[in-house]
């Protein structure tokens, strides 16, 4: 279906019930799976959009990455990319940051949540064990890039290049204090609890990585930075790793 007659089609759907009845009918998290155009090792990587259901950016953007690894997928070379493009389906029917439930679905995760969103998200980051996860976000009280790090020490060294590339679109957020959290050249070495990230157990870490875009600046410029963010952030990653595996 294209996306333009889902798009009628939710339209329609909603239109006959309340938002807070459509919200809460069954849903699924879809998963897409690019490999590369030849068989060898890979390195596999998890990319999560929508967990916050009004955050449409990093959505449009994780079907962007779908279209070009799906139509070049010899430059995926060493990579196995599993996207997640919507992680809060009734918040995104909603048009919500929270779930139907009124739940932050970002501050659940690895503390026991019976969250059904909650639960087989972790399942799969149990399953796959990812070698990076990159989750996209939106920020509508910042106003410019800037991102989270965490996993192994690859993560700065990787995000610091992504955010120069995708500075070229939106302007880099500078500010020493992010979200309330210290901040340099747009980088934040803390964060919440509860958020989207590898298993507490996995070994060896994942690279992990959040991607904010300010959420005031114009959708097709937050896609496209986002866009080019995660394929510098492959890129990088890929370097980096061939010199420090399992850092």
């Amino acid at each position: 279906m294209s996306a333009l007659k889902l798009a009628t089609y939710e339209e329609r759907y909603v239109s006959r019930l309340s938002k807070r009845t459509a919200a809460a009918q069954p849903s699924f998290i879809p998963k897409l799976v690019c490999k590369p155009s030849r068989g060898q090792d890979t390195l596999k990587v998890g990319i999560f959009a929508g967990l916050h259901g009004d955050e449409q950016a990093g959505i449009d953007a994780a079907y962007e990455l779908l279209r070009w690894a799906w139509n070049d997928p010899e430059e995926l070379q060493d990579y196995e990319l599993h996207l997640y493009p919507i992680c809060n389906p009734s918040g995104h029917r909603l048009q919500t940051r929270h779930s139907w439930r009124d739940l932050d679905l970002n501050r659940e995760f690895w503390s026991g949540s019976q969250e059904p969103e909650v639960v087989y998200l972790e399942s799969e980051l149990r399953r796959e064990k990812y070698d990076a996860i990159i989750a996209l976000h939106t920020d509508d009280e910042q106003d410019g890039l800037y991102g989270f790090v965490s996993g192994t020490i690859l993560s700065e060294e990787v995000l610091q290049p992504a955010l120069q590339a995708a500075s070229k679109i939106l302007p880099l957020n500078n500010h020493h204090l992010i979200d309330g959290f210290l901040a340099k050249s747009g980088i934040i070495k803390e964060g919440y609890q509860g958020v989207l990230s590898a298993p507490p157990e996995q070994r060896p870490k994942a690279m992990e990585i959040v991607f904010e875009t300010p959420g005031h600046a114009p959708l097709e410029k937050q896609v496209a930075a986002t866009v080019i963010a995660v394929k510098t952030i492959l890129a990088e990653y890929r370097l980096l790793h061939a010199y420090a595996p399992n850092l």
